[in-house]
């Protein structure tokens, strides 16, 4: 055999056996075309779901140029979002999940059109902004944990972290060029058409779940109501696996998440002005959708708990040293990698829930986690503004630190945590 046969056998392969065992595991979408065509779908309408999520607030704007009015619009989704993710999630776990999710679906496109009409009339009322949010967060404290129960019934467990890893893929991907394309429609059109792209891109979500498979409940399935969100509550306190997950992620948002001082630290930080918002806010999501592009070890990743704690642990540091740095692109950085990291965390974390919650339990606890993962976030908002009172870099570095205080924390109070397997597969 020559040395260039050699090479050709041992060194390239071994380079591509390296790349594929980081790049991101698709057999999930190889394993079934129903999931394949929910994320095609899922795709396609978040991003769809972001030109409204930009276009809205501009809109808000707009009309009555006060910021004030345009914050009160995180606020209107928060309560409905609450209501919907604890009590509205018990519907998922009594009644067929495909026509839930048809249902909604169906709520989120009239809405939109209800944003396209007040536009192209030239009505331009202020309540119908409002009404839409509020009604648009009421269907998705019910719309995602239907949607997130669906994965545990198409695919094996094994194949779970790696579908989780590909919606990552996907929200962030909608993350990304959804805002970088509103700007361009609203530059174009202005904001009705965007709401147009909006209400046409609900025929992806459509597609898919017409062409899925019925998802009734369970045998037994208790009925929709407060003794169900109860008796989901105490599923969950005996579960402590699955609420030190909740538990992490609070404190991760809520200490280490100083996207509220965005605008303030590029002006008065980076000194880079206005524009460089936009850049912190996209750092964040790039980061995680590099790292879910690079994923392809989660499904080989067992102690799954510890896979947290370190995520939460890189997040915290990232943070940490962001609110440190004074050159924008090294802040840049910093963000991306804490993005990553909270992907991470939020693929184990849903991982562990899909695979501990049993079949009947999945709506009411996904309802739990759309709780968690959308109030922590705002939480974080108040906590590092407050804190910036003292001032801005203190505000972000005491968070990051105050965030590897907690999770330290974790750690030592909850040993099955750290310890915390899942089966090999097979």
């Amino acid at each position: 055999m020559t040395v260039d046969e050699l090479e050709e056998e041992t060194g390239p392969v071994s380079f591509r056996s390296r790349v594929r065992n980081l790049a991101v595991d698709v057999e999930p979408l190889r394993r079934s075309a129903e999931y394949r065509r929910l994320l095609g779908g899922q795709t396609v309408s978040l991003i769809g779901n972001q030109l409204t999520l930009v276009a809205v607030p501009v809109q808000v704007y707009a009309l009555t140029r006060s910021s004030f009015d345009v914050g009160l619009l995180g606020l209107v989704a928060l309560v409905p979002l609450l209501f919907s993710g604890l009590l509205g999630s018990t519907l998922v776990d009594a009644l067929d999940r495909r026509k839930i999710a048809m249902t909604t679906s169906v709520g989120f496109t009239v809405s939109s059109l209800g944003l396209l009409l007040n536009q192209l009339t030239g009505a331009h009322l202020l309540w119908v902004l409002y009404v839409v949010v509020a009604f648009q967060a009421l269907m998705l404290g019910v719309d995602t944990p239907a949607r997130r129960a669906f994965i545990p019934r198409l695919l094996p467990t094994e194949m779970i972290a790696p579908a989780n890893a590909l919606q990552q893929i996907s929200y962030n991907v909608a993350q990304t060029a959804g805002p970088l394309l509103a700007g361009l429609l609203i530059a174009v059109q202005g904001v009705g058409l965007a709401y147009l792209v909006d209400v046409l891109s609900f025929a992806g979500s459509a597609y898919a779940l017409i062409r899925l498979r019925p998802m009734p409940a369970g045998e037994g399935a208790r009925a929709p109501g407060i003794g169900s969100l109860v008796e989901g509550m105490r599923f969950l306190r005996g579960q402590p696996i699955v609420l030190t997950t909740f538990v992490a992620d609070i404190i991760a948002m809520i200490f280490g998440m100083p996207r509220a001082l965005f605008p303030a630290l590029a002006e008065q930080h980076f000194h880079a002005g206005a524009g460089a918002v936009g850049y912190l806010y996209a750092a964040v999501a790039a980061g995680a959708l590099l790292g879910a592009l690079g994923g392809g070890w989660f499904g080989r990743v067992r102690r799954q708990g510890m896979a947290v704690l370190l995520a939460i642990v890189a997040w915290g540091l990232a943070i940490t040293v962001f609110g440190l740095v004074t050159w924008l692109w090294a802040g840049l950085i910093m963000l991306a990698v804490a993005g990553a990291a909270d992907m991470v965390s939020a693929v184990f974390r849903s991982t562990i829930l899909q695979v501990a919650a049993p079949d009947e339990m999945q709506g009411r606890m996904q309802g739990v986690f759309i709780v968690v993962v959308n109030g922590g976030p705002r939480l974080g908002d108040l906590e590092s503004g407050s804190v910036a009172t003292i001032g801005l870099e203190f505000s972000v570095v005491s968070g990051g630190i105050l965030c590897l205080v907690g999770i330290a924390a974790v750690a030592a109070l909850v040993p099955s945590f750290r310890r915390y397997e899942v089966e090999p597969a097979g």
